[in-house]
């Protein structure tokens, strides 16, 4: 297996190679921030679909956004063991159940038992949000893995 160290400049400038679609892509985001998911599990879905992606920049990136809004060390470091820890609400549960496995789409997609585990502790609205953003925040990975995007300097 051959390891690529993302450092540098990415591969690709999509703000400047695909102007339109990147400005769409963005704006879908900015619309999951009015949104009623919780910015807790908001930020929880997007860390964990890049943990599972293997996208440095947005672990990278989503990390540090949750720290900046109050997320605990302990909490995103035991993440990547959700299940294992007691740190996480069962919505919080649910939703990360969600996350991987609409990450990680197998040929029957999200099992009736996830999808009734999330649709049990969110609205319609609550729900739509999660959805949409476990959706961008996968096309964001495979955005930032391709064109392997590096994690920002912070030094």
């Amino acid at each position: 297996m051959t390891t690529h160290v993302h450092a540098g400049k990415p591969r690709l400038d999509l703000r400047t190679a695909a102007p339109k679609a990147a400005k769409a892509l963005y704006a879908a985001d900015q619309a999951i921030l009015t949104s009623p998911l919780d910015p807790t599990i908001r930020e929880l879905v997007k860390l964990r679909t890049s943990q599972i992606n293997h996208c440095v920049h947005c672990i990278d990136l989503h990390s540090h956004d949750a720290l900046e809004q109050g997320e605990s060390v302990n909490r995103i470091i035991q993440l990547s063991a959700w299940r294992e820890s007691a740190l996480f609400t069962p919505a919080e549960r649910a939703a990360l159940e969600y996350t991987e496995a609409a990450t990680s789409l197998t040929p029957h997609g999200v099992s009736d038992e996830v999808w009734a585990g999330v649709r049990d502790l969110m609205t319609d609205e609550e729900l739509g949000a999660l959805v949409v953003q476990v959706a961008l925040m996968n096309a964001f990975n495979r955005v930032g893995v391709p064109l392997q995007m590096p994690a920002q300097p912070r030094d």
